[in-house]
């Protein structure tokens, strides 16, 4: 793998992320208020899940 597409892929992810602060900042604050008050493991399973899904997609691209 190049350098090069990594580099493409973080920028890719940071556009992505930064979409729904910069559409609906009200709505994304409440959601990251209701994270807040998750325990950490649900918070790890949905990391873990999140992973798990873009291994899959890439292994499908």
């Amino acid at each position: 793998m190049d350098w090069n597409e990594l580099l493409r892929a973080l920028a890719l992810v940071m556009v992505i992320e930064g979409l729904m602060p910069f559409v609906a900042p009200a709505r994304w604050r409440q959601m990251m208020l209701s994270v807040m008050h998750l325990d950490s493991r649900a918070i790890r399973i949905i990391g873990l899940l999140s992973m798990l899904g873009g291994v899959i997609l890439l292994n499908l691209l």
